[in-house]
């Protein structure tokens, strides 16, 4: 008798290295800052869906376009994306892989981050710019689990892999990447000071072709 593993969902994980990377973090968290105390319409869309936090994700959502601070980080993200999407063996050829959203996240303790996903996108995942101790874990759900009806429950020395929840530690100078379609969340912690993250989504395009005659 033999068991395969088949549809695995694949998370991926890397930190941000190289020159200068060290004073892009501390420029980004001055900025995520700035931006949670001047960003007045932020503040007022995370009253209502960011309870006790900001994001800039109802106001601000593009801001690799808008600030040179967050297309630097964009351009050390973009071969991360591409490395990811080839570990799930998509066929890239003639596709480019496009950010077409970044938002700022500040998370006092409690703050929760309700379990959703991104329909609208390929591939999602979030840059820490600062984690203080304690703080929240991002936690993914198994994509099957609305169809587990009638299935027991996992012992208690079961693999993470089969867990009905996972969850990853943040870490500051890490992103981690995930497929859009996989419900997450950041669940309430307590532990004193900000936590600070960038999220992003790609998409995929067909490149232009080029050379065409006409």
């Amino acid at each position: 008798m033999s068991t395969r593993t088949l549809f695995p969902t694949l998370i991926y994980r890397h930190a941000l290295a190289g020159a200068g990377q060290g004073r892009l973090n501390q420029d980004l968290e001055d900025e995520c800052r700035s931006l949670a105390l001047s960003d007045a319409a932020g503040r007022r869309w995370s009253a209502t869906h960011y309870l006790g936090g900001y994001t800039s994700y109802g106001s601000l959502d593009r801001l690799h376009l808008v600030s040179s601070l967050f297309a630097r980080l964009k351009r050390r993200i973009d071969p991360h994306v591409r490395a990811y999407a080839k570990a799930l063996h998509y066929d890239l050829s003639g596709i480019s892989l496009d950010m077409t959203d970044c938002w700022a996240n500040v998370m006092p303790a409690g703050v929760v981050h309700s379990l959703h996903l991104h329909p609208t996108s390929f591939v999602s995942g979030t840059y820490y710019v600062a984690v203080p101790r304690g703080a929240g874990a991002i936690k993914f759900e198994d994509p099957r689990l609305g169809l587990m009806m009638a299935t027991p429950p996992r012992r208690s020395n079961a693999p993470a892999a089969v867990h009905a929840f996972v969850s990853q530690p943040a870490k500051p100078g890490e992103i981690v990447l995930f497929e859009s379609w996989l419900r997450h969340e950041v669940p309430p912690a307590r532990f004193s000071g900000e936590r600070i993250s960038i999220s992003f989504n790609y998409v995929w395009r067909e490149a232009a072709r080029r050379g065409r005659r006409g």
